[in-house]
């Protein structure tokens, strides 16, 4: 699955077109590797994301083409999250 389509189907962002965005400008890592919004994804790789005033790092759990809002949160876990 693409970078920019899960994290709009997890609700990590609301929008595919800002995940693409902030993609694109070099501030999302996936396994210490600067990604681009096609990246392909797979279940276990780890994401940065700096966006705005937060940062923070997600494990890939599940890859699914829909959600539920009951089941976004359940695709990914949260390592750790910064306020800076």
């Amino acid at each position: 699955m693409r970078l920019d389509k899960y994290l709009k189907v997890s609700r990590i962002f609301k929008r595919r077109t800002i995940a693409k965005q902030i993609a694109s400008s070099g501030k999302i890592t996936v396994n210490g590797r600067t990604a681009k919004p096609s990246q392909t994804l797979e279940v276990g790789d780890v994401i940065d994301i700096d966006y705005a005033d937060k940062s923070f790092k997600v494990k890939v759990k599940e890859l699914r083409k829909h959600a539920s809002k009951d089941n976004a949160a359940n695709m990914y876990e949260v390592l750790s999250e910064e306020v800076t």
